[in-house]
């Protein structure tokens, strides 16, 4: 049977940050039936919706750039699928994007490369901390390494993560990163925080500052990367 592949953009906010990727992947099957979308069903004895996730967020991450696909036996239109499942959604959980895939279109988990944050400072830090980590960001990226010490559970080791960041830059006063995710090589925000407050000379806090997701890029086809959403058109 014929099947149409959709990619769906959904921003992920405010108190939301705080549940993980397996309550993400149930929230959205509940919501794609309470929406009565057409969508397609795994075969056998435990029949599941053809839904997959790219790059998952971290816990207490917020984001305006979260993708999945679905396999749909029948749709409407773009606007119509937006504002279905916009309707038995919550504010904080919104679809903004609804786009219909080319055949031979490869699921967005695995053509993700890039994503974008920024980083803004919560009340918490104080004035001489974040001066400080400000004014080192310039000087950090002209390191020819940045070598952190990465664990795992069962070691650890020192990675340059130097590659990964593929823009590191003050935009007011907060912290705007471009790295690189996915499967090939996949650079955590919170990674380079820690990185970059050892810099400074300043205590690595994660609860003293806020990382937002800007969007989540894959390959364009003229080398330049470009949003996942862009692969497909609105129908």
């Amino acid at each position: 049977m014929y099947v149409l592949k959709i990619r769906i953009k959904y921003s992920k906010l405010g108190n939301l940050r705080f549940i993980g990727h397996l309550d993400v992947m149930r929230y959205f099957q509940k919501e794609i039936r309470r929406a009565g979308l057409d969508v397609s069903y795994s075969k056998g004895y435990s029949p599941h919706q053809i839904i997959s996730f790219a790059a998952p967020l971290a816990m207490g991450i917020t984001s305006d750039g979260e993708y999945f696909d679905g396999e749909f036996e029948s749709v409407t239109t773009s606007r119509e699928m937006i504002d279905a499942l916009n309707a038995v959604s919550v504010d904080e959980m919104k679809v903004t994007e609804c786009v219909l895939l080319p055949d031979d279109a490869k699921n967005s988990m695995s053509v993700v490369s890039a994503s974008d944050y920024v980083i803004s400072f919560l009340d918490k830090a104080g004035t001489e901390e974040r001066h400080n980590i400000l004014d080192s960001v310039e000087s950090f990226m002209s390191q020819d390494q940045i070598v952190i010490l990465k664990k795992t559970k069962k070691s650890e080791r020192e990675e340059n993560i130097k590659p990964g960041i593929m823009t590191c830059e003050l935009r007011d006063d907060q912290i705007y990163m471009l790295l690189s995710t996915g499967s090939e090589y996949n650079l955590k925000p919170e990674l380079v925080m820690q990185a970059l407050c050892a810099y400074a000379g300043v205590s690595h806090n994660q609860f003293h500052y806020h990382i937002h997701r800007l969007e989540t890029y894959m390959d364009g086809p003229d080398g330049n990367i470009i949003p996942l959403y862009k692969a497909g058109s609105p129908f």
